[in-house]
């Protein structure tokens, strides 16, 4: 949510801000706008929309040293008096986050004569470090001090037109890195940002503030102890932050999944056999005492989460429970330290799961996995073992390459926990190797069915509500169709299970109700028919995603769309790719904003 870009350099830096903020027009945002040292004073272009309107704006712009930022409301509507950057005296600040006690600081200050002119708790920052500069005049060392009060979750950059050239960043529970280069200095939310300047990345820990210029950098704790951090050449390309041919990003994504898939199961490799080290060099010793697993995650990541549980619990025999991370540390829970608590997030910087993380890991709970797709993000740095998914940058919103290798990552720890526990048998584990070999082939196959999926979708897509089922594994595969096509057509949908049609959904059925139903031909797929007839004696009209070998008539009301084979366990990765597609020409057809639906945002890094 929201995106900071700042830039110290020896030329024109402007181009560098506009283009930086496009890279993380991804993450969400209402508006957007930059801040430069001018010739005479501090020079602002703010815009509520699109950053193609602040490049407009600011075309004639021209600066060394600026910052720059795009917007998701939190505190206060979109509009332009609210937008970033907010300016107090001589300086401007952006922010990413939360200050969570910004009214007592908007008080204190506002009895001093500071007049706030947004809703915004970040203006309270700018008039904090305006009124601390009066009596420390070095802007480094009164952002450190301004920090030192602050309460809450932030990513800040702050600039001084009295003291030009020089940057100060700082970092609080909300993702900042540094991008550093011969030419100048950077920082940005992301490294997508500063692909196009540099690749050279040092990733700021909470508590760090580090000063720019375009020839130097310096980094402190906020107490003012000097630190080093690593700097990390970044592995992403800019050519994977592009669209090329596709019409969006989601689409994109959609069909990358799976080059994503044979990335991340390449640590397989050539292997007949799996072992624990795929999850770090401790996973054997701390895995052997694992008794019970607990799965935190937020939105897609539970989905993949709850399909994990359906694996754990029937190949490896470890029982699972999976938790909303938003809702765990808001309750009484019942610590066990033989407990391996796993998070699971795409950018590795959620809020609510690095917050349940740390809750639990509180609780005495150590034994802790990182399932994610950022090498380098905070919950991956903070858990004793971790699986890097290789699906490369996710760019739209909808989450969907993300989520098939999530899967991928928590089938190989299904094997490794079975193979701990010795209940993974010698042919098994061969077996469950090969199909992952070929998932990528398999995943190929189901996405030659677009051109069917995208006539279903021009079928319901003007209905106002959608009823999704499915059984068993696949009953997450049918939350998260549902919440594909929430997400980016903006039509109401549900999942169920398919067995609790007759205990309430089952009075929502009628001709203007579409009914999507997972069907592969496993063994609840006799309890599914009997499902699917309930539906059709109402007047539903199902759209049903079945096997090849599955033996469901097409009549009318009834659409079947057959998947080229059943992939027993491993079904639920091939069954979510049509829904994926159906949400995505559904959105088509209605044309919303695909890849940057109204009011979310990629990266959620704020309760």
């Amino acid at each position: 949510m929201c995106g900071i870009v700042a830039a110290a350099a020896g030329n024109n830096i402007v181009p560098v801000l506009v283009e930086g903020l496009k890279k993380l027009e991804y993450r969400g945002y209402d508006s957007a706008g930059l801040a430069v040292i001018g010739a005479g004073a501090i020079e602002r272009v703010r815009s509520v929309g699109r950053v193609a309107e602040l490049e407009t704006a600011s075309a004639c712009t021209q600066a060394v040293t600026g910052i720059a930022h795009t917007r998701w409301a939190t505190h206060g509507v979109p509009c332009e008096r609210n937008a970033h950057p907010h300016v107090s005296g001589s300086i401007a600040v952006v922010h990413n986050g939360i200050i969570e006690n910004y009214e007592s600081l908007r008080s204190e200050l506002t009895a001093q004569g500071y007049v706030f002119t947004s809703d915004t708790d970040t203006e309270s920052i700018a008039h904090l470090v305006q009124a601390i500069l009066k009596s420390e005049p070095d802007l480094f060392k009164a952002v450190r001090l301004a920090c030192q009060r602050l309460v809450g979750a932030y990513a800040i950059a702050v600039i001084d037109h009295a003291q030009p050239g020089r940057i100060v960043v700082a970092r609080e529970g909300s993702p900042l890195l540094l991008g550093v280069s011969d030419s100048g200095n950077y920082a940005a939310s992301d490294a997508s940002a500063l692909l196009q300047v540099t690749r050279n990345m040092v990733y700021l820990e909470n508590g760090d503030i580090a000063e720019l210029s375009a020839d130097q950098v310096r980094i402190t704790r906020l107490d003012g102890t000097p630190v080093e951090r690593p700097v990390h050449v970044s592995q992403l390309s800019a050519a994977a932050v592009e669209l090329g041919n596709y019409r969006h990003y989601m689409q994109k994504e959609i069909f990358e999944q799976p080059e994503a898939l044979a990335n991340t199961l390449e640590i397989v490799g050539g292997s007949k056999t799996i072992q624990p080290g795929i999850f770090g060099a401790e996973a054997g010793n701390l895995l052997a005492d694992v008794d019970h697993i607990l799965i935190l995650a937020c939105g897609t990541s539970s989905h993949s989460g709850y399909t994990a549980r359906y694996w754990l619990e029937a190949i490896a025999g470890v029982p699972c429970t999976v938790e909303i991370a938003s809702e765990y540390r808001y309750r009484t829970s019942v610590a066990n330290p033989r407990q391996l608590v796993v998070a699971i997030s795409q950018s590795g910087e959620t809020a609510d799961t690095l917050a349940a993380l740390r809750h639990a890991k509180s609780l005495g709970q150590s034994k802790t996995l990182a399932i994610c797709n950022v090498p380098e993000s905070a919950i991956v740095r903070e858990c004793a073992l971790r699986f890097i998914t290789r699906a490369g940058p996710e760019i739209g919103v909808a989450s969907t390459k993300a989520f098939t290798t999530q899967l991928a990552a928590l089938f190989l720890l299904t094997l490794v926990m079975a193979k701990v526990k010795n209940r993974l048998a010698q042919e098994q584990e061969s077996t469950f190797i090969d199909q992952l070999r070929h998932l990528p082939v398999a995943v190929n196959k189901v996405l030659e069915l677009e051109d069917e999926i995208e006539v279903w979708a021009k079928r319901f897509a003007d209905k106002q509500h959608a009823l999704f089922l499915g059984r068993g594994r696949h009953y997450p595969i049918a939350l998260e169709g549902a919440l594909k096509l929430k997400e980016i057509s903006y039509i109401h949908a549900e999942a169920y299970p398919a067995g609790e049609l007759k205990h309430g959904p089952l009075a929502l059925v009628d001709a203007n109700m579409p009914v999507i139903s997972v069907a592969p031909n496993d063994q609840l797929l006799d309890k599914l028919k009997s499902n699917l007839k309930e539906v059709q004696a109402r007047g539903g009209e199902l759209y049903v995603f079945a096997d090849a070998d599955s033996e469901i008539p097409e009549s009318e009301g009834v659409h079947i769309l057959r998947l080229p084979e059943h992939y027993g366990e491993l079904s639920p990765i091939l069954h979510v790719i049509p829904l994926q597609l159906l949400s995505y020409h559904a959105a088509l057809v209605k044309g919303t904003d695909v890849d940057k639906p109204r009011n979310l945002a990629k990266s959620v890094t704020v309760e």
